[in-house]
């Protein structure tokens, strides 16, 4: 019987902030696969079937805003939700322009990731 959950796809290089969110997202009903990096999730070829995508925008290696460029490019249009540890005005707009449904900092709400990926899906 295929999974007809949404698949929400996370890139953090932070395992424990993989974790959570996996658990969190499981726990409301989605199917979350999780990366610690974006050349992992591009050798995996994933993102081609996520419905809403979780990216850090400090990675290593390719940054979450360049990850969105290079998916963009190959086609993969699903909405984007930008998280980070390190707010500052000039990563926002970047998150923006973009056309990021959220920009939310660490720590955040569970509930307000889940918000965020719920207005995300709902835009698709």
């Amino acid at each position: 019987m295929p999974d007809l959950r949404q698949n929400i796809v996370v890139v953090d290089d932070d395992n424990d902030m993989n974790h959570a969110i996996e658990r969190l997202l499981n726990a409301a009903g989605f199917h979350a696969t999780t990366y610690p990096s974006a050349e992992a999730l591009l050798q995996n070829g994933a993102a081609s079937g996520a419905d809403c995508l979780v990216l850090d925008v400090h990675l290593p290696g390719l940054s979450g805003f360049e990850l969105r460029r290079r998916l963009q490019l190959e086609g993969t249009t699903a909405p984007v939700v930008f998280i980070t540890a390190y707010e500052d005005a000039s990563s926002r707009a970047e998150a923006e322009t973009a056309g990021a449904i959220a920009y939310l900092t660490k720590p955040f709400p569970g509930q307000e990731l889940l918000s965020a990926i719920r207005t995300a899906l709902d835009q698709v």
